[in-house]
């Protein structure tokens, strides 16, 4: 049986690791050790996109970092629950023209009891940047 340490239900420090291990995962823009982290059916809500099951993670993941390039992420503990944890974060990155953003937003997450993520609800806000601005 697959698992993805630590385990739910989650307490202050599991739940921060839980968060700090994504934001590594995240960071490495390797959609093959992204899609470890969730379920084999996986549901994800992704600003207005839909992704179902992680061949289609790593799909929309490898999508993402061609165009966001230069994606730094980082991600904070917000609130958390047994088998639930929900992040704030902010990322930046540069499209193919130079152009910086700086994305806001939030995350929901629920995990089974392997301490996989079945379901990530993401709301995501960009904001254009100047390369001088950027904080990450």
């Amino acid at each position: 049986m697959e698992q993805k340490l630590p385990l739910p239900p989650f307490d202050f420090d599991s739940a921060t690791q839980k968060v700090q291990l994504a934001e590594d995962a995240w960071n490495s823009q390797n959609p093959e050790r992204v899609s470890l982290a969730y379920t084999v059916n996986t549901e994800w809500r992704n600003r207005s996109e839909f992704v179902n099951g992680r061949e289609e993670v790593v799909k929309f993941l490898s999508t993402k970092w061609q165009r966001e390039l230069s994606y730094k992420l980082k991600k904070e503990l917000w609130a958390f629950t047994e088998n639930r944890i929900a992040v704030r974060f902010e990322y930046e990155y540069h499209d193919k023209d130079g152009q910086w953003f700086r994305a806001y937003g939030n995350e929901n997450w629920e995990f089974d009891e392997n301490g996989l993520m079945q379901r990530r609800f993401a709301s995501i806000n960009d904001l254009a940047i100047k390369e001088e601005d950027r904080r990450l």
